[in-house]
């Protein structure tokens, strides 16, 4: 029977974890030759949507909290899409940020909210990408459905912003078609015969013209004649899955995250490892609905592990059996090359006599902890999902016990979907390594790392919360899911502009970890600050240092925080960043970022206008959001207004 493979790649969460736009762009040329060599035209992806809060069951699918960094990886990887010939398509457009009644449900959010973070990445991915399509969202914005709102998909969409391609509803969006034609929605998706005969008595009824009819196929017709096939291409039906799954590890290479290393990890190879957890043999490559992949191969964590280890059979046949009663082989095979949601099963499946035994005779513990999340449904601030489960923690307490008591590390491996609790138990291990969902590298990519083949140069794009209630969202179900609570008809963004990490760092929130944190197995020095304002831009320049003993590369972040005025605004805000090269121990690169002062603008609503307020701004260098390493100022002398 033939198949069709195409490559599972790290889920967009980790590809913004690397903070490398030349590498995600590199990603999406891949997908996009993917898509040319199997006969598609238009790719529906990225999904650009905010992580407003860690339980979205799609988060995985959208890249960060941080509108910058999201903007800056949709646009580079639309620009890789379409480098191919086939046309990119950013979604949902806009603020479809759960996925709990995201058909109906009203998001409510103010417009200040609405421009600086939810519409920000989209308005970057359109001026700097120019994406031939962008997708319009199940949800209504303030009342009005996202595929009906005219204001959005025509005022600001088009008008304010030029774009020029395609608008397509979501698949069976919004309640009224003509409404969608009029406001600006050229495609209605997946269409039926229904919908063509209510637009043509529309039509004879004269609530639609012929006119609008007009503007939105010429439109279509106008992205058609970009396609491949309109231009004959003769595609191949074979891409080229050896040198993509070499892409697809490398970029997981630079999108895993050290959380925590107390002199555990590099583990030596060779070394004989004990590996606790059933995600050993279900590893996830990705997450489920619409951004599930077909691949050729899937390197599960067990397999990965012993290529550079040796394994204790003993213990992963068990876990290998366990599996295989429960699950099933045919099973594993759609969770590796199709989709299924693997019911969390008990994980301390061993004695504490048997882990004891396992601790003489092993060098080192690795703990694999898994979660998936997927369309149509959002996670749970429950047990087994955003917190360990009993047995998780159980197994947790076991092999922390019995490997220290002998002088053995601890590692947790974390192949997850977002952000869990960590708090309550990262004291019992000695190294957490984050792998989200790593696509089909997985685990060449773990044991690699965890050998220290990988320096980990990877930095959270979201924050880790210490806990559920610590997340702005969770202040009330008015804020998420929505009310009433048992089927959601409105949400409102309570949090307004204080997203992520504008919220812990403005209101002095401690996380677990911070937004931009990860370690390294060297260490950095940055040096040598300059600012300079020169016109309407801001040069930063500063040195980046490798002082360790291991070739690395360093997430550079660059973040501006105003001076108090009329608006309020967050302690500090990301403006730019760079990755470094490889950095051999000692070696330096000088780093030279422009921001724009434009960019330092808040939207003032009283007057409908963008504001960059006179005052002296502070530019943080550092390596995390909370571990500022250099700080300069400049000066804006005048108030500078400007319209959408």
């Amino acid at each position: 029977e033939r198949r069709w493979y195409a490559t599972a790649f790290p889920v967009p969460t980790m590809l913004a974890s690397t903070w490398n736009p030349e590498l995600v762009e590199r990603v999406g040329r891949a997908i996009g030759e993917e898509a040319r060599e199997y006969g598609v035209d238009i790719f529906l992806a990225p999904g650009v949507n905010i992580h407003r809060h860690p339980l979205c069951g799609r988060n995985f699918e959208y890249f960060s909290e941080d509108p910058l960094l999201s903007g800056v990886m949709a646009a580079a990887y639309v620009r890789g899409v379409q480098s191919a010939g086939v046309g990119a398509t950013p979604k949902h457009f806009v603020a479809n940020d759960q996925e709990t009644n995201r058909g109906v449900i009203d998001t409510v959010v103010s417009e200040r909210a609405l421009r600086e973070i939810y519409l920000k990445p989209f308005e970057i991915a359109v001026k700097e990408a120019k994406p031939w399509a962008i997708m319009s969202a199940y949800n209504k914005l303030n009342g009005k459905y996202c595929s009906q709102n005219e204001w959005l998909l025509t005022r600001v969409l088009r008008g304010e912003w030029g774009f020029d391609g395609i608008v397509m509803t979501d698949w069976g969006a919004g309640d009224n078609p003509v409404e969608q034609i009029k406001a600006g929605n050229d495609l209605i998706m997946p269409g039926s015969d229904h919908i063509v005969a209510r637009l043509l008595d529309a039509v004879k009824k004269g609530e639609l013209s012929e006119a609008e009819l007009d503007k939105c196929v010429l439109r279509i017709l106008k992205v058609a004649q970009c396609s491949l096939s309109y231009r004959g291409y003769k595609y191949s039906e074979r891409p080229d899955l050896e040198a993509h799954a070499q892409l697809a590890y490398e970029a997981a290479a630079e999108g895993v995250i050290l959380l925590k290393n107390d002199g555990a990890l590099p583990l030596k190879e060779g070394l004989r490892v004990a590996v606790f957890g059933t995600g050993q043999i279900e590893t996830l490559k990705g997450g489920m609905g619409s951004g599930h992949a077909h691949p050729k191969r899937v390197v599960t964590i067990l397999e990965g592990l012993r290529e550079r280890f040796e394994v204790d059979e003993e213990l992963s046949s068990i876990y290998e059996k366990y599996v295989l009663e429960k699950r099933g082989r045919e099973f594993l095979e759609r969770l590796y090359y199709d989709e299924a949601y693997p019911e969390p099963l008990p994980q301390d499946i061993v004695s504490e006599e048997q882990v004891a035994a396992y601790a003489a005779r092993n060098g080192a513990a690795v703990i694999v902890i898994t979660r998936i999340s997927g369309e149509g449904w959002d996670r749970r601030p429950e047990k087994g999902d955003f917190y360990l489960s009993d047995s998780e923690r159980r197994l947790i307490e076991m092999v922390s016990r019995q490997f220290r008591a002998r002088g053995r590390p601890v590692v947790a491996v974390l192949n997850i979907c977002g952000p869990i609790e960590v708090v309550s138990w990262r004291d019992l291990v000695d190294a957490i390594l984050l792998v989200w969902l790593p696509g089909q590298e997985a685990g060449r990519v773990v044991a690699d790392a965890l050998a220290g083949r990988i320096n980990p140069s990877g930095k959270l794009p979201t924050t880790f919360p210490r806990d559920w209630t610590d997340v702005p969202a969770a202040k009330s179900p008015e804020c998420y899911p929505g009310v009433p609570p048992e089927s959601p008809e409105t949400v409102k963004y309570c949090e307004g502009i204080y997203v992520g990490y504008r919220y812990y760092d403005t209101f002095g929130v401690e996380p677990a970890y911070e937004f931009g944190f990860g370690l390294s197995y060297t260490r950095f020095e940055y040096r040598n600050l300059r600012v300079e304002k020169v016109g309407d831009k801001v040069k930063v320049a500063f040195e980046v240092v490798n002082v360790g003993s291991y070739p690395g590369k360093e997430v550079a972040q660059v973040y501006v925080r105003a001076s108090k005025g009329k608006l309020d605004k967050p302690f500090q805000e990301l403006k730019a960043f760079k990755k470094t090269r490889l950095l051999n121990p000692g070696e330096g690169e000088r780093i030279e970022l422009t921001i724009d002062v434009r960019d330092l603008a808040s939207f003032d609503e009283s007057e409908g206008v963008w504001l960059v307020e006179k005052g002296v701004y502070e530019v943080r260098v550092g390596v995390s959001s909370r571990d500022v390493r250099l700080v300069g100022t400049f000066t804006v002398e005048n108030d500078l207004k400007f319209k959408p």
